[in-house]
């Protein structure tokens, strides 16, 4: 279990505690001790330092103001915001007083890059929409970006699977992997669940988290089974046992659109497991 904490402001310890349980009330026991990410922020940064060092990252010296004034010019206009790469080549500037510089990663330009998604299939995009991204901060802490490359790396990780929200990140991932001479792992973008109004599920909807559910009375047993067949398929089957959920999984059969909550269909699986459940086990639920 990673727990990625280097971005200070989101990361407290209620929320590493929050996923453990979480995990732990899912059936699902991590192995070894937790891997925290923040402790290998000396790791983050010497790869960032290498990288400048081989012409695949630089200095960034914009200062909040230009950053703002940039982003509020193409609001203006109507299009997304995309670094505009003054300092890429900064053979004519002059760095300013008092003023700490971020490094950035030298993008690609031209051309396009493919990913070989497990689920979405072949994604390929124009390296034009990729910005000259930030690695390291002004403060010299690492961002996502990069401390999750530099972990995959080390943790020697062979598969990432995440919500197809990220497929951005993974294309400015893969060019740290590339630059840095390192096996690029597998990728898989998983369509995210909707809430029941059609929009991303959030935290301001009820059933957002399992602390949601618990206080409602689900079984994990009936969640589990739930969140398996969101999105996925086994032939017609509907119940799986944990054995099963585990056996029969694959990658293949994810769908590529989004699923959307229904809480009908938790309930009547919650109603299905407490029929048949032990009602020994059933009493610890209650306790609990």
């Amino acid at each position: 279990l990673r727990i990625e904490d280097t971005d200070k402001e989101r990361s407290k310890d209620e929320f590493k505690k929050q996923i453990i349980s979480s995990l732990s009330w899912l059936g699902i026991e991590h192995d070894g001790e937790e891997y925290i990410q923040s402790k290998n922020i000396n790791k983050h940064v010497a790869v960032a330092e290498e990288l400048v060092k081989k012409g695949f990252a630089y200095k960034c010296y914009c200062s909040e103001k230009e950053i703002n004034e940039q982003k509020e010019k193409c609001k203006k206009q109507g299009i997304p915001y995309v670094y505009n790469r003054k300092w890429r080549d900064s053979k004519d500037l002059k760095i300013p007083d008092g003023v700490k510089p971020v490094i950035r990663f030298k993008s690609k330009i031209s051309g396009n890059s493919v990913v070989k998604d497990l689920v979405q299939g072949e994604i390929n995009i124009s390296n034009s929409i990729i910005e000259d991204f930030v690695i390291l901060r002004q403060d010299g802490s690492p961002t996502y970006q990069l401390s999750a490359v530099v972990d995959d790396h080390l943790m020697k990780i062979s598969h990432v699977i995440r919500g197809d929200d990220h497929k951005i990140n993974t294309f400015k991932q893969k060019q740290i992997y590339e630059a840095m001479k390192w096996n690029v792992p597998e990728f898989a973008h998983i369509p995210l669940i909707h809430s029941e109004k059609g929009s991303k599920l959030s935290k301001r909807d009820k059933a957002s988290t399992i602390d949601d559910y618990i206080k409602i009375g689900i079984l994990s047993d009936a969640l589990r089974n739930y969140l398996l067949r969101l999105g996925w398929a086994h032939k017609d089957k509907e119940i799986f046992s944990l054995d099963e959920s585990i056996k029969l999984f694959n990658l293949k059969g994810v769908g590529k659109s989004p699923s959307k909550l229904d809480m009908s269909r938790i309930l009547s699986l919650n109603e299905h497991y407490i029929k048949h459940i032990d009602e020994k086990e059933l009493f610890n639920f209650l306790k609990a």
